[in-house]
C-alpha cells in the first residue's frame, strides 16, 4: 500500500471459499531466533480524549508456552476499542489496545513447538503492534489459531467476532418457527444474523438507524429490515408477528444508542421469549422493566457449554463453505501510520464505517 494512501472498499462484494480439507502442522523443533529488527512499532492510548500514537518498543521475547506473531492485518473493534478506550480521558494499557490480527509466526517456544512453527499462518487475539507475543494455552479460550491457506489475513481477523456471533446465535436454542430479532447491525450484529441464518427459523428481522447497514442486513439473508429513523421498530415487529412478539430478540447495540434499544427490545419480546443482551459499554445503568421482563428469560452474552476451540473451529469451516462471509464487512483500510485517522474515522464518522483494517505489512 502507498503510505499515506486510504484504501476504501464498497460494502457487499462478494467473495467465495474453497473447500479442501486442512490440518494443523506439528513440528517438534524450536526456533528462538530473534527477528532482524531490534524495535517494533505499536498502537498506544496514553492520557486525553482520542489520543491515538505510534510507539517504538522493544520486539517483545518468546516464552516456553509462546509463539510471536509478524503482523500482516489488524481490525479495530468499535465497541472495545472505541467506546471503552479512545472514548476516555486515562491512559489504556498498550496490552489490550487492539482486538485481533492475523499474520505469520516469527519465533516459536519450547513448549508450543509441537503446534506451530515459523512461518505459520494464524490469528491472533492481540493488539495492534507490529510483533505480538501470545501463549498456545489459555483459561479464556485460544489465543492464537492456525488459519488455512484458502482464508485470507483479513478476512482471518474477524474469526474472534465470526465465532462470537455463530456461538451467540446458536445459544438461545433457534427453533423453524420462531422470529428472530436482531437490534443492531454494526460488526456483532451482522455476524450474529450470518451465525442466525445457520439455523432455520420463521423469519429474521433487523433493526438499525443507519440505512446503509439496514440495507447490507438484508444482503446477508435478513427478511425484513427496519429504520428507526423511519419505523417504530416495536410496532412493525409487532405487525410482522400479528401481535405476538419475537421469539429471541438479540440486543447488539452498545453504548448510549442501547439504552433505548434495550428498552424496545423488552417491549418486542413475546411470552416465554428470549432477550439476548449483548451490546456492552452503555455508559449507565441498563433500563431494565421487571414487569416487561416477566415470563421472559434475559442472559447476557451466553456461549453455552460447547468448548470454544471447537466454536473456532467450526467458524473457519463456515467462512471457508462461504457461509459466513466477511470480506463485504472492510469498509477502509489504512496504513498502520495511520492509525489515528481510522479510530478518528470510526468515532466521527460511524455511518460511512464498517470493518477498519490496519495494514502492517503488504
Amino acid at each position: 500500500m502507498e503510505k499515506g494512501r486510504l484504501r476504501e472498499c464498497a460494502f457487499g462484494a462478494s467473495m467465495n471459499f474453497a473447500l479442501e480439507s486442512w490440518g494443523a502442522r506439528l513440528s517438534n523443533s524450536v526456533d528462538f531466533r530473534e527477528s532482524e529488527e531490534q524495535s517494533m512499532i505499536r498502537v498506544t492510548k496514553p492520557e486525553g480524549f482520542g489520543n491515538i500514537v505510534l510507539e517504538e518498543v522493544p520486539i517483545p521475547p518468546v516464552g516456553p508456552n509462546e509463539v510471536r506473531v509478524r503482523s500482516k492485518v489488524s481490525l479495530i473493534s468499535r465497541g472495545s476499542e472505541i467506546l471503552r478506550r479512545y472514548m476516555h480521558e486515562e491512559a489504556i494499557d498498550p496490552r489490550i489496545m487492539g482486538y485481533s490480527l492475523a499474520g505469520v509466526v516469527d519465533a516459536v517456544g519450547s513448549e508450543a513447538a509441537e503446534r506451530f512453527q515459523p512461518g505459520d499462518r494464524v490469528m491472533a487475539v492481540a493488539p495492534h503492534a507490529q510483533y505480538v507475543v501470545q501463549p498456545v494455552d489459555s483459561n479464556v479460550g485460544p489465543r492464537v489459531w492456525p488459519i488455512p491457506d484458502d482464508i485470507s489475513f483479513e478476512e482471518a481477523t474477524f474469526l474472534p467476532l465470526a465465532k462470537s456471533g455463530v456461538t451467540w446465535a446458536a445459544s438461545p436454542g433457534i427453533r423453524p418457527s420462531h422470529t428472530i430479532v436482531i437490534m443492531g447491525q454494526g460488526l456483532v450484529g451482522n455476524l450474529v444474523l450470518q451465525g442466525v441464518r445457520q439455523h432455520l427459523c420463521e423469519q429474521v428481522v433487523v433493526v438499525d438507524a443507519i440505512a446503509k447497514r439496514c440495507q447490507m442486513g438484508l444482503i446477508f439473508g435478513a427478511d425484513h429490515a427496519i429504520d428507526v429513523n423511519e419505523t417504530d421498530p416495536v410496532e412493525r415487529v409487532m405487525e410482522l408477528t400479528d401481535g405476538r412478539g419475537a421469539d429471541i430478540v438479540f440486543e447488539c447495540v452498545g453504548g448510549a444508542p442501547g439504552l433505548k434499544s434495550f428498552a424496545q427490545a423488552q417491549e418486542m419480546v413475546c411470552d416465554g421469549g428470549t432477550l439476548h443482551l449483548i451490546g456492552l459499554y452503555h455508559g449507565q445503568p441498563l433500563p431494565l422493566d421487571a414487569g416487561k421482563i416477566q415470563r421472559r428469560r434475559l442472559i447476557g452474552g451466553y456461549y453455552g457449554e460447547d468448548p470454544p476451540e471447537y466454536m473456532l473451529a467450526r467458524t473457519v469451516e463456515l467462512m471457508r463453505e462461504g457461509r459466513i462471509r466477511v470480506e463485504p464487512l472492510v469498509s477502509h483500510r489504512f496504513p498502520y501510520q495511520e492509525a489515528k485517522e481510522a479510530f478518528d474515522l470510526l468515532y466521527g464518522r460511524l455511518a460511512e464505517a464498517m470493518g477498519v483494517l490496519l495494514v502492517w505489512e503488504e
